[in-house]
């Protein structure tokens, strides 16, 4: 297949001039090389002097708008601090409102607004990657771009508005509610769909950096992928993998693609593992603070997930024990496969997303936890010494779990929302091959 080289002025036509911008942004002067699809033709050479074709007509049918600076000043109060949501590797993302008034044609809905920091880490080439993959890619686990902004020096991005913010921001946000297991495995399923589709789409496109912070969480917890700055076409024909440079977040890219920079499919199954062991345990997959043996969460969870006693102590204790003994075990499981140091050894995401599915019609309230003892706490005959006091608490559990009345309700509750693997599970038998 021929490759083309196009120039990124004309592109993006009135975007940039070559000689200014240069000047302006010294780190796009190098020719940076990389493979985008662009409707099925491979561009190579991407940099801010070179690249042809028109992005506006490129993307032609695709709904995706091309805004002027002025009218996103309008819609975010001049990207007042008021309308400010957060900042990430691109830049600052501020809160606006569209309707047809700003543009024919638009429904009426509230944004998220990113501007490119000239001075941060991420540039035109992440922001045209970003434009080119959601303008060809929809999917209801992928976040909508809604426009795009290009104007001299100026690069910003318009998206749909997610009231729920990041993963990251919901799961580790001191004194926020604690996230219910089912909820947690709602997101997990949905952005293991998301990744799925991506794998699996007609030209496969590697996303390259899973993590926390970019699965957006719209107000029912859907989970929708956003910021594809670092995606990457997928290995063609007979090739396995996409030489590249090493990008990512730490603690997060797989360990082969750190080593060799080989990317694949099965690279972004790490990071969906390391995602998962983060909803299991809450805690997050780097951590400096915790002690030396437990900072790199893989590296410290990883060899517990298969010791039923040993998952109990590593689980979210802002859980309180409310989820399913099975469901925590088949999670695990699923999160130990997709962890494995051998590539090869990793179910695909179709695969994650059919073993997670079931997983959903756990109940949060089919506890593991295997006493709760109420009833005899408010009796007469037991003392509070007795139920507060160390020898009290062993008596108490002992007793709880001796009881007939107990193993009876215990194992009928258990067998209400037992979702046991069954020998034909795609991964049944995940244990021996990792």
């Amino acid at each position: 297949m021929t490759v083309m080289k196009i120039a990124w002025e004309s592109l993006v036509p009135n975007c940039i001039k070559p000689d200014q911008n240069t000047k302006k942004n010294p780190k796009e002067k190098n020719v940076i090389r990389t493979q985008i699809s662009f409707h099925g033709i491979p561009v190579s050479d991407i940099s801010s002097s070179t690249l042809s074709s028109d992005l506006s007509i490129s993307l032609a049918g695709s709904n995706i708008h091309s805004f002027n600076l002025q009218e996103l000043r309008v819609i975010t109060q001049n990207f007042s601090t008021s309308n400010f949501i957060g900042e990430g590797g691109f830049g600052p993302v501020h809160k606006g409102f569209i309707d047809d008034k700003l543009r024919p044609g638009l429904k009426a809905q509230p944004v998220a607004v990113k501007l490119l920091d000239l001075d941060g880490s991420q540039g035109h080439r992440e922001w045209l990657t970003e434009v080119i993959f959601l303008g060809q890619l929809s999917h209801p686990h992928l976040v909508k771009l809604i426009g795009y902004c290009c104007e001299e020096e100026q690069r910003l991005l318009v998206y749909e508005y997610m009231p729920r913010g990041s993963l990251e921001n919901q799961l580790f946000r001191r004194y926020s509610v604690s996230l219910p297991w089912s909820t947690r495995m709602k997101i997990a399923l949905g952005a293991a769909k998301g990744l799925a589709f991506l794998h699996e789409a007609k030209k496969p496109v590697i996303y390259r950096d899973f993590k926390a912070s970019n699965i957006l969480l719209d107000s029912d917890y859907t989970a929708k992928l956003s910021d594809f700055g670092l995606a990457k076409d997928g290995p063609e024909g007979d090739d396995t993998h996409v030489s590249t440079r090493v990008m990512g977040t730490h603690g997060y890219a797989a360990p082969e693609y750190i080593m060799t920079g080989h990317l694949t499919a099965a690279s972004d199954v790490y990071s969906f593992g390391v995602v998962l062991l983060e909803l299991l345990t809450g805690r997050r997959s780097v951590d400096k603070h915790r002690p030396h043996r437990e900072q790199n969460l893989v590296d410290w969870a990883r060899p517990q997930l298969k010791d039923p006693r040993k998952l109990r102590r590593i689980m979210d204790p802002r859980l309180e024990g409310m989820y399913s003994e099975e469901g925590i075990q088949n999670a695990a499981l699923v999160a130990y496969q997709c962890l494995s140091h051998r590539p090869k050894a990793r179910p695909d995401m179709s695969t994650v997303v059919k073993t997670l599915e079931p997983l959903m019609n756990y109940d949060d309230s089919s506890s593991m936890v295997t006493f709760v003892y109420t009833a005899r706490a408010e009796s007469n005959d037991v003392s509070e010494k007795d139920i507060k006091g160390e020898d009290g608490q062993k008596e108490l559990k002992k007793e709880s779990n001796t009881s007939p009345h107990h193993q009876k309700q215990h194992h009928k509750n258990q067998n209400r929302h037992r979702k046991e693997l069954s020998p034909n599970s795609p991964l049944h038998n995940g244990f021996k091959r990792a």
